[in-house]
């Protein structure tokens, strides 16, 4: 689906956005389009107007090479708590293109900011988070928009990662992204592809005025 002026239309880019791990090329990504795709997340919609992100760009090769190693011992920790057929499944599953990618892009969450009066946080102390990922979801489609590809790493520990990029105490990392031009956006995702969940149909998880079990049977 495409608009009327031939561009992806919003709905094409959200079908095409992947998690991408092995297709980076590591070209370098010009300067004008990283400060498209990072406005793009800063445009997100935040709790009492609050903007809690921050964006650290990481390129350089031995922080990077740093926090691969430390995901990768993650990666051991959890596949050793799997059983044999799940290690089997997970084992040849790539979880991230750290420096593959041409950059990282690190997310921070700065619950401070705007406070104490975060208009629309004082009953749910979470909303400031939700805001961040709507910046990290922005950052997502804006890439995918500029044929890039994004990856989101998750097996770290949080400790580490902020200080490895030096954030204070206050500010939780919530994200490190890889990102860069791919040769592909594979069509289907890759936890589908290597067998390790299959995707749920909408009507699977859709509900009307109330929550009904029995619908997801």
């Amino acid at each position: 689906m495409t608009s009327e002026t031939g561009e992806p239309s919003v709905y094409e880019t959200i079908f095409r956005r992947r998690d991408t791990r092995g297709e980076f090329t590591g070209e370098q990504i010009p300067a004008e389009v990283l400060r498209r795709v990072l406005s793009a997340a800063h445009a997100a919609p935040s709790v009492g107007l609050s903007q809690p992100w921050d964006f650290i760009v990481v390129s350089d090769m031995d922080l990077r090479k740093k926090f691969r190693e430390h995901v990768l011992d993650e990666r051991a920790v959890f596949e050793g708590q799997l059983d044999a057929e799940r290690a089997r499944v997970f084992a040849p599953i790539k979880i991230e293109g750290i420096v593959d990618s041409s950059v990282g892009i690190v997310v921070g969450y700065d619950p401070s900011r705007g406070a104490p009066e975060v208009l629309g946080r004082h009953a749910i102390a979470d909303a400031g988070l939700y805001s961040v990922c709507l910046a990290i979801q922005n950052l997502w489609l804006a890439a995918t928009a500029e044929g890039l590809g994004v990856g989101w790493v998750s097996f770290y520990r949080e400790e580490f990662l902020r200080e490895l990029v030096g954030m204070p105490e206050n500010i939780r990392p919530v994200a490190w992204l890889c990102l860069g031009p791919v040769r592909e956006l594979p069509s289907v995702p890759d936890l589908e592809r290597h067998g390790w969940r299959e995707r749920l149909p909408l009507d699977a998880v859709l509900h009307y005025e109330k929550y009904s079990p029995a619908e997801l049977s």
